[in-house]
């Protein structure tokens, strides 16, 4: 092809270099309409020049290059350095999403740094944005590299204010790797020049001013917020990048990079390796195992001296570990003891580069030892054979290896480098990682009981599902691993906070410094509190299996309307092969719902933030949550105050309506009740207080290896439906005009008097089920106590319009009571309600007929009450005078009776709907 400025019609280009200087040259002294002007007369002169382009090509490329000119947002083209001289290295800003045929995700913001002695981008997914910066080994490729890496960032990232960002660079002049002093030095001037000159392009802060960068265009608004982290090739350059901040006088200081020598320690805390152990802990919990009490077998990828692998393997101290490997080494244990095996990985764990040739050999258990991966050929001991199922006396490093990653454990546990296991219909190639080719195996061949996913990509995504549907359990990598990521958000906030005390004298640096690391321990149980939460809600979620596919299927697709998900991209599946699987009674996979609550939250945060919802003066106590004890305690202006305050409250806020609610929860009452985002967030947070909702889950989670797993689930399915259905009922009954405090304080201490008086206002065959179904809990194990509040939540589900009655009718809460459940009684309504939370949907919109179904009922008992509290008596006497004084109404008694005897269906349920309807249409 020929060169561009060989093109026959030089006129484009030559356009096209105009336009590019007309929107972003600094120094034409022009109003921005008078530069949209320019740039529409720029762009139809350039559009009637490729008319006469002849070549189908040369068009494509032309009209590519004019697309990316009216992308570029930003450029230091014109930036003068301090010597007066251009920059050496040329940046330019991009609003990729205007980009024509970029490869998905697209990210909002890529900036792209270009120069002779070194290349890189940066990917932000929105203004608050953060991810490391990786220094990549791939000169032809490292953009894909990167947009793999923001992909699984940006779902990562769902449970910490910023978004998902990612950034690479590519040192260009790089001397032989055998001068190591050499090779180090050049990548790590490289890597200064690519953060100077993405600090070049973003704004500054003075106080509350914006400054934006000397001799720049900007067509983006401000945007201040940069942040960056360490990846691959850059795990100690934090403290790196804090000094050119400190240099460039960034409002950030040394906030800009987290992990720094005043940061958090992620290795030394252990807090990647703990969050993730927090997913495994679940996951046998649920299979009836105390994993820190009970001895079981694993396998894995790494070594004592790294990060994940490391610190995981110490985390409980009846791990018994039989089989892992590392790219030196293989190890083999067959029947270690838990504690002699511990105490020997400790001391490896603490001695500097350990490898698995420094692991005691005498300790080593019969027929097991350490073998280096490129012997030729391994001797199998008997024990060997039986623990990896090779009957055979020698095998290569590869098929040990192998049959590690295949051998039948408790955990396979990843916290080494690689993708290790695929989809048996994905090729090797697909993968992307061609050094492990060799033993990589498919998700079908999987025979461990749990996988923990505490290093990245350990599988790929079809090979997750694909080892998910075989029984496996297991999440993502971005689940399990997402608590490192979550630390550094908190200290990146915690330091934000902390610049106000240290800018007016309150508080030194030292003194800072010595805070933050006072605080390392509860940084950690906050960032733990996440990684358990999460978990759960994907618990939750696949416990509902099938009867959730309808709604998640409708999340999928309002996410594909806005132009939110590319299911292809994500690996979800798409609606035949939903159907598909249904009929063969297949629900969604964990992996796949973990997908799904990630995106949930992405997408409730955005939303949120551009309501007036974390303004809402009773959000505060989300920031409360968010810090540490000691901040709030003696800097609660600087909490109040923070620079990103709307940011973690609609952080907090969005994790806890779908941790608690569940991926589809907002969609569902979107739907439903055809509510803005808004309201539904407002519901959750009056319900949950009304409740006391997170006081009772924090009661079920003390539960934990004390009950059966399964029983624990149920009984936080019981909190999620009573918060579903109130959340529906606030949304169709609440005005929140006045505020959450106003409606709080009217709902919750009624709501806690009639808890109080359930004793007095209950008939007697209401306070049988409660009496049995307190009594069934507590012979499961839950505390008495406990068990009585989680039995009252049948009948308190009613609180709500117990309250609203008494309020329109000017009756005492206590004889509102005893009316309802007298009324409930009498017309067998409790029967109704709990018969239809059984009542099989055969898809998502029957199962919105029965919601609908179920408020049509509890409306028709609101009048009902209304109008028995107007004989002037309360409960059952109410109800009989009402009834004498109504004949007509014995006739749908019976039928409604006989419709709650009668095995309910969505028709029935209907009918009886609409039948109590008729009985109070008067």
């Amino acid at each position: 092809m020929r060169p561009l400025c060989h093109f026959r019609i030089s006129a484009a280009p030559a356009s096209m270099v105009a336009l590019f200087q007309a929107r972003l040259d600094p120094r034409l002294a022009t109003t921005d309409a008078e530069r949209s002007a320019r740039e529409t007369t720029l762009l139809t002169e350039i559009e009637e020049q490729l008319k006469s382009v002849a070549s189908l090509d040369e068009d494509r490329i032309l009209r590519r290059f004019t697309n990316l000119v009216q992308a570029t947002i930003r450029t230091n083209l014109w930036q003068i350095g301090q010597d007066g001289h251009p920059r050496p290295v040329i940046s330019f800003k991009f609003e990729a999403r205007k980009i024509e045929d970029l490869p998905a995700p697209r990210p909002l913001y890529e900036i792209f740094v270009y120069s002779p002695r070194v290349e890189g981008i940066h990917l932000r997914f929105g203004k608050v944005a953060r991810g490391g910066l990786r220094w990549s080994d791939r000169p032809q490729d490292f953009r894909t590299e990167i947009l793999g890496l923001v992909k699984a960032q940006q779902v990562k990232n769902a449970v910490i204010v910023p978004v998902g960002a990612k950034g690479g660079f590519v040192p260009k002049r790089l001397p032989p790797p055998s001068n190591r002093d050499a090779w180090i030095a050049e990548g790590t001037e490289t890597y200064r020049i690519f953060i100077r000159s993405l600090l070049e392009l973003t704004d500054n802060l003075d106080g509350d001013t914006i400054v934006p960068p000397d001799d720049t265009v900007r067509h983006d608004g401000d945007d201040p917020y940069l942040v960056v982290a360490a990846d691959k090739g850059t795990a100690t350059f934090s403290d790196i990048a804090n000094a050119i901040s400190a240099e460039k006088g960034h409002w950030l200081g040394d906030a800009f990079a987290s992990g720094g020598s005043q940061g958090y320690d992620h290795k030394k805390m252990g807090i990647t390796a703990r969050g993730a152990w927090e997913a495994v802990k679940r996951h046998f919990r649920e299979l009836g195992t105390d994993i820190q009490t009970v001895p079981f077998t694993t396998a894995g990828v790494g070594d004592m001296s790294g990060d994940v692998f490391g610190n995981g393997m110490l985390l409980s101290p009846v791990t018994r570990l039989v089989a892992a490997f590392d790219h030196r080494d293989i190890f083999i244990d067959p029947l270690p003891d838990p504690a002699i095996s511990h105490a020997e990985r400790l001391r490896m764990f603490n001695l500097p580069r350990s490898s698995w040739q420094d692991y005691d050999k005498s300790l080593i258990s019969q027929g097991g030892g350490v073998f280096s991966r490129s012997l030729k050929a391994i001797p199998l001991a008997l024990e060997v054979r039986a623990l990896l199922d090779l009957d055979r006396p020698q095998a290569t490093p590869f098929e040990v290896m192998t049959a590690i990653l295949k051998a039948r454990v408790d955990l396979l546990w990843f916290g080494g480098i690689g993708t290790y296991i695929r989809a048996s219909g994905e090729s090797d190639d697909h993968v992307g990682d061609r050094a492990n080719d060799p033993i990589r195996i498919a998700g079908a061949d999987v025979r461990a009981r749990v996988i923990g996913e505490g290093a990245n990509l350990g599988l790929t995504q079809r090979g997750r599902v694909e080892a998910a549907q075989k029984g496996i359990k297991l999440n993502t990598d971005a689940i399990d691993n997402s608590a490192g990521v979550n630390t550094s958000d908190v200290e990146v906030n915690l330091k934000i906070a902390l610049a106000r005390p240290e800018r007016d004298g309150r508080l030194s640096q030292n003194d800072r410094n010595s805070l933050l690391a006072a605080m390392t321990d509860e940084v950690g149980t906050l960032v733990l509190r996440n990684n358990y939460l999460q978990t759960l809600a994907l618990s939750l979620a696949e416990r509902k299996g099938l009867a959730e596919t309808g709604f998640l299927t409708r999340l999928m697709r309002s996410f594909e309307q806005r132009g939110l998900l590319d299911r292809a991209v994500e690996f979800l599946p798409d609606d035949v092969a939903i159907a598909e699987r249904t009929r063969r009674g297949q629900p969604f996979t964990r992996p796949e719902l973990a997908v799904l609550l990630a995106y949930a939250k992405l997408t409730l945060y955005d939303d949120l933030l551009a309501t007036s919802v974390p303004d809402d003066p009773y959000l505060s106590r989300e920031l409360s949550q968010y810090f540490p004890h000691e901040v709030r305690d003696k800097f609660p202006d600087s909490v109040e105050h923070h620079r990103l305050r709307r940011e973690v409250i609609s952080t907090n806020l969005a994790n806890a309506v779908i941790n608690r609610g569940g991926p589809a929860c907002v969609a569902r009452l979107i739907d439903e009740t055809d509510a803005d985002v808004s309201t539904i967030a407002k519901a959750f947070v009056a319900v949950d207080e009304c409740y006391g909702l997170k006081r009772l889950n924090e009661a079920i989670d003390a539960l934990d290896n004390k009950i059966d797993g399964q029983l624990q689930l149920g009984l936080y399915a019981s909190v999620q439906d009573l918060l579903h259905s109130r959340m529906v009922w606030c949304v169709r009954n609440v005005d929140f005009s006045a505020g959450l405090d106003a409606v709080i304080s009217r709902f919750g201490p009624s709501i806690r008097e009639i808890a109080a008086g359930l004793d007095n206002a209950l008939p007697q065959d209401m306070q049988a089920g409660r009496s049995k179904r307190r009594q069934d809990l507590s012979d499961g194990g839950v505390p008495l106590e406990l068990a009585g509040e989680l039995a009252d939540l049948n009948a308190l589900v009613s609180a709500p319009d117990i309250v609203t009655v008494a309020a329109r009718t000017n009756r005492a809460i206590g004889d509102t009571a005893t009316t309802f459940f007298a009324a409930e009684t009498n017309f067998r309504l409790d029967r109704i309600v709990a018969a239809a939370r059984s009542v099989p949907a055969n898809d998502y919109f029957e199962r919105l007929a029965i919601d609908r179904a179920l408020d049509q009922v509890a409306a028709a008992e609101r009048r009902l009450v209304a109008d028995m509290l107007a004989t002037g008596q309360s409960g059952q006497q109410a109800a009989e005078n009402w009834l004498a004084a109504h004949p007509e109404a014995t006739r749908i008694r019976r039928s409604v009776e006989e419709i709650a005897a009668s095995g309910l269906t969505l028709a029935k349920l209907t009918v009886a709907a609409n039948l109590l309807g008729d009985l109070v249409k008067g």
